[in-house]
């Protein structure tokens, strides 16, 4: 199955509901703004709670995420990951190929699709999370999904995958496997807990496999103690890393490119919902690094493709007038 960008990671349905007040997540002794881990039963109890309330359901997980949006930027994009043999599976393959027109994804009939509830806050699109990751952290074996990292033009992974257990062996054999071929290998930190959990395995994969990494502020900081900017020239003296990008909030981002650091500034918006903003933006710039665009270019469509995912409820956007828009900002073609 050649493809522009397959990705590899952790499959999880998102709930996303937005709420008037915290009273619900006062009542739940939930801590604001966090991520609780939880059960299936757990999970369904407060999403019980919820689900009367405009409940909008999207296929979840950093990778997805970025393998999605580049589907609906029109690019050729394919994503594996495990779900479970049931109603919330078939749907996330549903919207998968929505997004993408096609998946790569096992099913298992021994665990339960796994699933991230988003309660977000009205008042300042604030995200208190409760995840039960079920089937996703089962992916063991890929199977024929290897060729596909054979062949792809940039195998794109999240640090997520690499926390731990079989699920971690099974990533360094598919980073190993892509980058041995000649493909482009890119890696999302995805959390500053990842780097606080794993700092040595990262530091490892960069030295080895990985050509682009997306980091936030902090998570370079975890990395390396130093601040963006020398974050991302420390970084980029790694190994076979050939590409880094800081993203810095509000200050916009920081893109390294064969020695050359340039800034990339924010395109302002009215704030809805965080969910997925870095997958977003690294969907926009892997869609430009398959066109063979500069840098700054990558970048620019990757702000405005952040921005958009911030403006609305959910991690993919949908809004095909308002991607071609973003696209001919940058000087592509629209979407036909």
């Amino acid at each position: 199955m050649a493809c522009e960008v397959a990705g590899l990671g952790n499959a999880l349905m998102d709930a996303l509901v937005v709420l008037d007040d915290d009273s619900l997540i006062d009542e739940l002794g939930l801590v604001r703004g966090t991520m609780h881990p939880v059960d299936h039963d757990g999970w369904q109890r407060v999403f019980e709670r919820v689900r009367e309330q405009g409940v909008v359901f999207a296929s979840g997980g950093s990778c997805a995420n970025t393998i999605a949006t580049l589907g609906r930027l029109g690019a050729s994009a394919v994503y594996c990951g495990q779900v479970g043999d049931d109603q919330l599976g078939r749907m996330y393959a549903s919207l998968l190929e929505e997004a993408c027109g096609t998946h790569a994804l096992r099913f298992t009939d021994a665990v339960r699709t796994g699933k991230c509830l988003s309660i977000i806050s009205r008042e300042d699109a604030e995200r208190t999370m409760l995840t039960d990751l079920g089937a996703a952290i089962g992916l063991t074996e890929i199977g024929g999904f290897k060729h596909t990292l054979t062949e792809t033009q940039i195998a794109h992974f999240t640090g997520y995958t690499l926390l731990g257990g079989p699920m971690q062996e099974a990533m360094l054999e598919a980073m190993h496997t892509a980058h041995a071929s000649g493909t482009v290998v890119s890696l999302d930190a995805a959390d500053p807990f990842v780097v606080l959990q794993i700092k040595s395995v990262l530091e490892a994969v960069l030295d080895k496999y990985v050509d682009i990494v997306f980091l936030n502020a902090e998570e370079a900081h975890g990395l390396t103690g130093l601040k963006p900017r020398e974050a991302a020239i420390a970084i980029a003296g790694r190994g076979t890393v050939k590409t880094v990008v800081v993203k810095m909030g509000s200050e916009g981002s920081l893109v390294w490119h064969d020695g050359d650091l340039v800034s990339v500034p924010i395109k302002k918006v009215n704030a809805v919902d965080t969910t997925g903003a870095g997958d977003a933006y690294a969907g926009g710039f892997l869609y430009g690094v398959t066109r063979g665009w500069t840098p700054d270019r990558c970048g620019a469509l990757a702000t405005r493709v952040a921005g958009l995912t911030v403006a609305q409820v959910g991690a993919v956007v949908k809004d095909r007038a308002a991607l071609s828009l973003a696209l001919t900002e940058v000087g592509a073609p629209p979407l036909t």
